[in-house]
């Protein structure tokens, strides 16, 4: 094997991508008009389209994620967040008396946005400042904020009907899904912070090594609490679209168990969880990777006892073969254990007791 053919099997996204091709041919071979595509209304239409708007409030969220990763920590919340800025939205909205008003959905957003930030303020005290671990800080408001969601929404299911909300999970824009555009926006804005300015090393250098960017003179406890700010910020984006998908809020089910596909988004996309360098393009294939297993869960209708496994066991393998040390494994015992070498005459004659 040549060595370009190596370095390309080696690249961190070869893999990802091989498995996203390998999923799509499939659904492809299984339902031939998969791939297809029509205008209807100016508007693009079709199972790619849908997987791309779809994966946006998971791209959204595995962003965030990517950032705390880096830091060596884990942000468990992030679902609660989502449902948590979608309650609070649709409630207000609820309440006006006109709800197509552009001015009362921008106030509703911005009120959720802001107590997103604060919990996400929340986290990042406990973590940066208190010290708690990152997993147990964030699994406080995990469960906290499950409860804080159903206070708003006082148990039921609160829903809207305003076009200007609507618009963020289902509107158009240049023939296109808006959530595509939202989720783009958020992803350049991040790259350009973190990959046009020394933010980027930064984070990765507390990830690597807090106590040595500390005393390099970094201030990592400020670093990691910005990081727990933003994670919160994408995770109530996120949550203003599932909530727009529906036109609805449902604290109890809104961003469910979100977090743990932000995670194996990250996961795939080549970030380690013991944190350091991080990689967004890699993050966004993880969540498209996801979401295209999902579209694929329901397109061979597969029974929702065994969807969870089949995901998981897909998950499992995509991890499995993007891990340098595995194919290296399977590479050697696929080419058999080597003989031992055998001695030099010289050397058996040295081993020739006197």
């Amino acid at each position: 094997m040549s060595e370009r053919a190596k370095s390309m099997l080696n690249h961190r996204l070869f893999w990802p991508v091989a498995v996203l091709v390998v999923m799509l041919v499939a659904n492809t071979v299984y339902r031939p008009g998969f791939l297809s595509i029509e205008v209807n209304n100016g508007h693009l239409y079709g199972t790619p389209i849908d997987i791309l708007r779809l994966s946006a409030p998971l791209i959204l969220v595995a962003l965030g994620m990517t950032l705390v990763i880096s830091t060596g920590g884990i942000d468990l919340s992030v679902g609660s967040t989502c449902a948590i800025s979608g309650a609070i939205a649709c409630l207000y909205i609820s309440r006006a008396p006109d709800q197509n008003n552009l001015v009362t959905v921008f106030t509703a957003l911005a009120m959720a946005l802001g107590v997103a930030l604060a919990l996400g303020a929340w986290n990042g005290v406990l973590v940066s400042v208190i010290g708690i671990q990152p997993i147990i800080a964030t699994l406080i408001l995990m469960v906290a904020g499950r409860g804080l969601a159903q206070l708003v929404t006082e148990g039921q299911i609160i829903t809207i009907n305003s076009g200007p909300f609507r618009a963020i999970g289902l509107g158009h824009f240049l023939t296109l899904p808006l959530a595509i555009f939202i989720a783009l926006g958020a992803a350049l804005l991040i790259a350009g912070l973190t990959r046009r300015t020394a933010l980027g090393m930064i984070v990765e250098s507390v990830g690597g090594n807090r106590e040595a960017s500390r005393l390099a003179g970094i201030r990592s406890a400020r670093i990691v609490f910005l990081v727990y700010v933003v994670s919160a910020a994408c995770a109530a984006i996120a949550g203003f679209m599932m909530t727009a998908n529906v036109s609805s809020a449902d604290g109890n089910n809104t961003g469910l168990w979100v977090e743990l596909d932000a995670i194996l988004a990250v996961v795939i996309g080549g970030t380690s969880l013991a944190g350091g360098r991080f990689y967004l393009s890699g993050t966004i294939l993880g969540a498209l990777i996801i979401q295209t297993l999902t579209t694929t869960v329901y397109a061979m209708n597969i029974s929702p006892q065994t969807a969870l496994l089949f995901k998981a066991v897909v998950v499992i393998a995509v991890c499995l073969i993007q891990a340098p040390a595995f194919r290296a494994k399977f590479s050697r015992r696929g080419r058999g254990t080597p003989p031992p070498p055998t001695p030099s005459p010289q050397r058996q004659k040295e081993e020739v007791p006197a």
